[in-house]
């Protein structure tokens, strides 16, 4: 079975493993059971819902794996689910969580998720004072756990953005960085609703009365919600930038373009000197006195030279040279 694992707690400490096969007696209000399943089958989610009275909907969507975040309430259960995401290259890949939270259980289900709870487990379990406040506080701590893993994601995001406007600074933008910017663009539209979605979820957890959360676990969602929200304002930063960095390199195009323009068009001038005079001299008129003046080559390659040299300084103190 994909149990990651599956742990009793009491006044927030440890007791140890429980059997799947039967759900073990809880009666404190500090007393519950956790368990973690990590892309588990249909039969083996489905046997750990007989056994904990799971709703047979909410079963459906965990075992599904393709849900948006959302809270749903079932009785006196939560059934929660939460997007997961990890940056591999230059895509956002995401995952699901799915939550059951009951008095005395919290039972999680992770698809495609590439951090495991195993990390947060051994954090909780140093802290029973808060440990001990029940399915709630774990509630929160994943949410928390699985929020705190999206600013690194635009984190580097923004280094590779930045990296890449530096760069329009000193030439134009390749087709590979053009298209990197059109993909993080479309990732970070995606990965915007999904922020926003997950705010929806958690702004439900700080305002509703809901089965299994204490008034007094509120502000702890509401820790959570605010680390979203600077998520949700970063995120939408960076796709101003993402704007900003095409604006700027079309600018700076544009100039470029302009400048080697000037460029070709002052070299032409020059050129069409030299161009003119050979053209005149190469008509075949039979009456061209200067052709028998001694010494009118030389002349006429000094007229040359000098009316080139002359149209050069001046394109170049118009610094189109």
């Amino acid at each position: 079975m994909t149990v990651v694992a599956a742990t009793l707690y009491r006044a927030g400490k440890c007791v140890g493993p429980v059997s799947i096969d039967a759900m073990p007696e809880c009666h404190g209000d500090d007393e519950f059971v956790w368990i973690g399943l990590y892309e588990p089958s249909e039969e083996e989610l489905r046997t750990i819902a007989d056994r904990y009275h799971l709703h047979p909907l909410a079963v459906e969507d965990a075992i599904n794996g393709k849900q948006l975040p959302k809270l749903d309430i079932y009785g006196e259960q939560l059934f929660v689910v939460a997007r997961t995401a990890h940056l591999d290259g230059d895509h956002i890949r995401y995952g699901e969580t799915a939550i059951f939270v009951g008095k005395h259980h919290v039972v999680t289900v992770r698809h495609g998720s590439a951090r495991a709870h195993t990390e947060l487990r051994k954090e909780l379990e140093t802290s029973p004072a808060l440990l001990r406040r029940g399915t709630d506080y774990v509630l929160h701590a994943i949410l928390d756990f699985i929020v705190d893993g999206y600013q690194p994601i635009i984190d580097q995001i923004e280094e590779q953005v930045l990296e890449i406007e530096q760069s329009t600074l000193d030439s134009f933008l390749t087709r590979e960085q053009t298209a990197r910017l059109f993909t993080f663009r479309r990732q970070l539209i995606r990965f915007q609703r999904v922020t926003v979605t997950m705010s929806e979820l958690v702004a439900k957890l700080v305002n509703l009365d809901v089965p299994c959360i204490d008034r007094d676990i509120r502000p702890y969602f509401k820790d959570v919600l605010d680390h979203l929200r600077r998520t949700e304002s970063t995120t939408a930063t960076l796709r101003e930038v993402l704007g900003q960095v095409f604006e700027v390199s079309n600018l700076l195009e544009q100039q470029r373009t302009g400048a080697i323009t000037r460029q070709l068009a002052a070299w032409a001038a020059i050129l069409a000197v030299p161009t003119a005079i050979a053209g005149i001299y190469g008509m075949n008129f039979d009456y061209m006195p200067e052709l028998k003046v001694k010494g009118a080559y030389f002349v006429v390659l000094g007229v040359i030279a000098t009316l080139c040299t002359i149209l050069y300084l001046r394109f170049k103190a118009l610094k189109w040279l």
